[in-house]
């Protein structure tokens, strides 16, 4: 296919951060392409990638292979060098003196494409997925490990764009962090009666499952795949963790067109998942138990891990909830979460699979008079105990607060309180609580704020730190201290907020949440207003510098202005039950769910000290134990998290509660008004169907913003009494 067929075959729908102008200083230039011995489907799209930009732009592409290699001295006709090599050092680094050599066949264009600052013949190895990246002399280099490097290290040279040329010299090694970064899709293949074809889809249907089957035509699933694979998203899962009768059958029936999907996923580094019911055994395999003790279900989960693996050879596990909101589990038979993770962990083990078991477990029929049973306290009481008892293949995943992707909540405790168990953090980029991705709201300052939350060991090792097993600074002071076995890698996880929405999620300003959840995962230091401003450049290329600052306008404090138009200093759910979308203050304050305020004349928010709450505060470790059970010293934005004060408490910054709620609504509310202005100026300057469609959204936002700013301004009057200082109105 050529380059302006294949364009034209794929303009239904947008081009997000990979539009083709974004390819024009590679693709104009000359490049060369030296594949490792052992070149496959990634090795494949990486030649197909710089074949098509240089096709377009007028460049030229020469590729190497180990049948067909070239000579050092081909790198000095080349603009652009991209290699894949075993090894690669600083000349003279100790590594490279005293490392063996290797007999790598693309060693000798290591030090030709690096100008001789880099050697390829000794030094430990690269790592299959790292990469250096370089400019010396007016040329461009990627060194890369594996051929998934490679594909990284392409892409990060198209994010640099003219400055991978720029005079001078610069080199930088660049690898990910996380080992795994997964999206979990929540797709069904049935159609929901309540939830539709994606749960808690906000951007159309499916992208591969369509009314009960897998899309005969898989090409805007190949596009998507182009898309995780270029800001390094590795792993994805393919349906609902709430699995239906339909799709747990994809763990049988199903399996040819997993096979599918996986063939579209792998050229792209990507492998993929399946979310699969406990109960598999009595529902697909006809026994009269799931029981992970029995012998019996034992050896079907054992085969049926055979058949998938035998249908997919990297197929890369399976991903669980259990005993949650109704899914069967190990507690129906008096087990553990432990004993049902390690039935699965042990089956897939010996083809290398991996089990994510979820760790969102909590009574969802409580008593609302029950002020003794906290839902944020559940995931810790259920899994703390277990800590060391689940197989190496096994990672805990933790959502990242304690209750269900709140506007704000504190960081969940589970995530630091099992060093002998491999945990991952669980986010949410599908805007389930955060506007239904008809709002603007740039998540990647909150992640950021998750990342780089100092858990444990005395607020000093990280949320990433624990997730990816890197060593705190504890670990490097005390190299013998309580935590010096490294903890093992879980890995950063996401619920995908895609679907066959022609700008991919339904808001186009929302693929930055995407995007910024990927180079998160890779990278949980980044600055998100970079990650923005790279999202922006790639989206936008070209475009008048008004774009630009417009969009950091709109979206970089976007999260902080959703959360001051709804629920206030932590309080959360105040949403409308069942689809979680406008305001409902009481909406869950007597249901079932465990989901509540307290609000009453005196005061409002959820006592979880242990001095006189539900003790909750006590599941963190210091310096957050006493932190946050101090009214005088827990942050404003979570006091009511933690505590039940009265209206005209004061907090930190001053001002009281009641008066802190009047002003923060009725300022966002402003706010928005003036995105929707700041907006409006951009017509003509970005394309007519995006602008068109952000203003439909911008439209929505502000008058759902409207709408809670009045009612949570009128429910505290009416509860409380005390009048708006201010003398705005109040309903």
């Amino acid at each position: 296919m050529s380059a302006t067929t294949e364009h034209a075959a794929r303009q239904h729908w947008h081009d997000a951060w990979l539009p083709d102008a974004a390819f024009r200083p590679l693709g104009s230039r000359r490049v060369l392409v030296a594949l490792g011995p052992e070149a496959g489907p990634v090795a494949d799209t990486v030649v197909a990638e710089v074949r098509r930009a240089t096709r377009l732009f007028g460049g030229s592409f020469t590729v190497s292979t180990a049948d067909a290699p070239v000579e050092a001295d081909a790198v000095a006709e080349h603009d652009v060098t991209l290699v894949v090599a075993v090894r690669a050092a600083q000349v003279g680094a100790a590594s490279a003196r005293f490392a063996h050599p290797t007999t790598d066949p693309n060693a000798h264009l290591v030090g030709a494409a690096s100008g001789g600052t880099l050697t390829g013949d000794a030094s430990a190895p690269i790592g299959e997925e790292s990469f250096l990246l370089g400019r010396r002399d007016g040329r461009a280099y990627v060194v890369a490990g594996g051929h998934r490097g490679l594909l990284y290290g392409l892409h990060a040279l198209v994010r640099e764009g003219e400055r991978a040329w720029a005079p001078g010299e610069d080199e930088v090694f660049d690898l990910p962090v996380s080992p795994l970064r997964m999206l979990d899709h929540w797709d069904n293949v049935d159609v929901h009666p309540v939830m539709g074809q994606v749960e808690r889809g906000y951007s159309g249907g499916s992208l591969w499952f369509d009314a009960g089957s897998v899309r005969e035509d898989l090409t805007r699933v190949g596009a998507y795949a182009r898309l995780l694979g270029s800001v390094g998203v590795n792993a994805v899962s393919l349906n609902n963790v709430n699995v239906g009768r339909t799709e747990a059958r994809l763990l049988t029936d199903g399996l040819p067109d997993v096979a599918r999907l996986a063939d579209v996923f792998r050229p792209h580094g990507v492998r993929t998942y399946l979310s699969v019911s406990f109960a598999a055994p009595m529902t697909l395999g006809g026994l009269p138990t799931s029981d992970p003790l029995d012998p019996d279900v034992q050896r079907w989960w054992a085969e049926a891990a055979d058949r998938v693996w035998a249908a997919v050879p990297d197929f890369g596990g399976f991903v669980v909830k259990a005993d949650s909101e109704g899914q069967p589990g190990p507690f129906a038979y008096g087990r553990d979460h432990a004993d049902g993770a390690n039935l699965l962990a042990r089956a897939v083990a010996p083809h290398g699979g991996t089990v994510f078991w979820r760790a969102f477990v909590y009574n969802h029929t409580q008593d609302w008079r029950d002020r003794s049973t906290d839902r944020a306290r559940a995931a810790y009481d259920h899994f703390h105990p277990l800590d060391g008892r689940f197989d190496d293949n096994v990672v805990v995943q933790v959502k990242h607060g304690p209750l269900d992707f709140q506007t704000r909540e504190a960081v969940s405790p589970v995530i630091g309180a099992m060093p002998r168990t491999r945990v991952a953090v669980e986010l949410q980029v599908t805007q389930e609580y955060t506007g239904h991705q008809k709002h603007v709201c740039y998540l990647g300052p909150w992640w950021s704020e998750i990342l780089r939350f100092p858990l444990t060991q005395n607020a000093t090792r990280t949320v990433a730190q624990i997730v990816t097993g890197l060593p705190g600074p504890a670990d490097v002071d005390d190299p013998d201290g309580p935590e010096a076995a490294p903890r093992r890698a879980g890995g950063v996880v996401a619920v995908s907020n895609v679907g066959d929405d022609a700008f991919w999620t339904g808001h186009p300003l929302a693929q930055a949440n995407l995007y910024a959840f990927a180079r998160l995962a890779w990278d949980p230091e980044a600055d998100p207003v970079a990650l923005l401003d790279e999202w922006v450049g790639l989206t936008f290329p070209g475009a008048d510098p008004r774009v630009r600052a417009t969009l950091h306008r709109l979206m970089d404090g976007s999260w902080r202005t959703y959360e001051a138009y709804t629920a206030p200093l932590g309080v959360g759910f105040m949403v409308t039950p069942g689809s979680h979308y406008g305001p409902s203050v009481d909406g869950y304050e007597y249901s079932p769910w465990g989901t509540y305020h307290f609000a009453d004349r005196d005061g409002i928010g959820v006592d979880r000290t242990r001095a006189t709450g539900t003790g909750y505060t006590g599941q963190y470790e210091a310096p957050w134990r006493d932190v946050y059970e101090d009214v005088a010293t827990c942050p404003d934005e979570l006091l009511l998290f933690f505590h039940h004060v009265p209206w005209e408490h004061r907090l930190q910054s001053g001002t009281t509660v009641v008066q802190h709620v009047y002003d923060s609504r009725a300022d966002a509310v402003e706010e928005v008004e003036r995105m929707v202005g700041a907006w409006a100026d951009l017509a003509g300057l970005v394309d007519d169907a995006l602008h068109a469609r952000v203003t439909e959204r911008l439209a929505e936002q502000l008058r759902s913003a409207t709408e809670w700013r009045d009612q949570v301004r009128t429910y505290v009057f009416r509860k409380s009494g005390v009048p708006d200082a201010s003398g705005r109105r109040i309903y």
